[in-house]
């Protein structure tokens, strides 16, 4: 199958990743959630001297600053995940789906061999290399008005 081929052989660099949105882990909570308001994004990397040291989520905020009512003027160091799981941009676009089936995450940081930030590879971007692959499947022809359910659908 080409998608299986397609899968191990075409690189995270592929997809495009957006640029990577950063702040040093001593910002304010507020700014860095201000920051992520005005970017319209989900996440943020969180760097120390230019390298990678955390990721600061949409999940991270509501788990770990307003449900234990964290002051917004804390840094980011102290919520922020550690370490997160990162991909490069010649990894396979198959290690990303693995790296984020495996922790649930909608956002992969991709790193250089430094370990400096070069992007922010998101779920969606892999959606819409699947959608590549199976566009008839996914932008499916409008249902056939003469076909009729025999019984209702939901609860």
């Amino acid at each position: 199958m080409e998608l299986s081929r397609n899968l191990r052989v075409d690189s995270v660099s592929r997809l495009q990743p957006t640029a990577p949105r950063r702040v040093e882990a001593e910002t304010p909570i507020s700014d860095v959630v201000e920051y992520m308001r005005q970017e319209r994004v989900g996440c943020i990397l969180v760097c120390e001297n230019t390298k990678l040291v955390g990721i600061f989520t949409e999940r991270d905020l509501l788990l770990r600053v307003l449900a234990p009512a964290v002051p917004l003027t804390s840094p980011v160091r102290l919520v922020m995940t550690p370490d997160p799981v990162t991909v490069q941009p010649m990894d396979s676009i198959r290690t990303a789906i693995q790296r984020m089936e495996s922790g649930a995450y909608r956002h992969l940081p991709v790193i250089d061999d430094t370990h400096r930030p070069v992007g922010i590879l998101s779920i969606k971007r892999i959606v819409h290399y699947l959608v590549e692959h199976f566009p008839s499947t996914v932008y499916n022809l409008p249902p056939d008005p003469e076909v009729v359910p025999h019984e209702r659908e939901g609860a």
